[in-house]
């Protein structure tokens, strides 16, 4: 003989109880997720639209004592979990031929010095890229061009630093 299979009894609400969702409730969460996508997709388009990303906040000012130079164009700030990087200056690697002068001369300008850098981008290594300066106004990443331990980083200062030294 076979088996016979088993019954499937309606329930109180129409749906069976081996597992099927009533359509109502079907509707209803397919709406509720409609909903939800529909407010991340205008959440996002606003963040986007005012410049600002999920995790970042372009425009923000972190302000402490360089605790840490790292190489010629990054170091840490008190305060600042992030690493900074110093925005539109491009200096040698610790690896590359005056890499060392460069962190040497980056650590004379700012170590143990109260900086300001206004953040202007968070990197693909999770630094903050920001624009800083000294308490007398002095911009650190312009000092490391001056004294020729780096040079503007046209991809991405659009040349502001080259302009700069020009003026000078």
């Amino acid at each position: 003989m076979r088996p016979r299979k088993p019954v499937r009894k309606p329930s109180r609400n129409g749906a069976a109880k081996a597992g099927k969702r009533p359509r109502k409730a079907m509707r209803l969460a397919s709406g509720a997720a409609t909903l939800a996508l529909a407010i991340l997709v205008a959440w996002t388009a606003g963040a986007a639209q005012h410049g600002f990303a999920a995790e970042k906040a372009p425009g923000k000012i972190h302000e402490g004592k360089v605790t840490r130079i790292v190489d010629g164009d990054t170091f840490y700030l008190s305060g600042v979990k992030s690493r900074i990087r110093l925005w539109g200056l491009e200096a040698p690697e610790l690896s590359e031929r005056g890499g060392n002068a460069s962190k040497r001369a980056l650590r004379e300008i700012a170590h143990g010095r109260r900086v300001l850098c206004k953040e202007i981008d968070i990197d693909r290594f999770e630094r903050i890229v920001g624009q800083c300066f000294l308490p007398d106004g002095g911009d650190v990443a312009a000092m490391m061009i001056e004294s020729g331990n780096g040079r503007d980083y046209e991809r991405y200062s659009g040349g502001y630093y080259s302009a700069v030294m020009t003026q000078r």
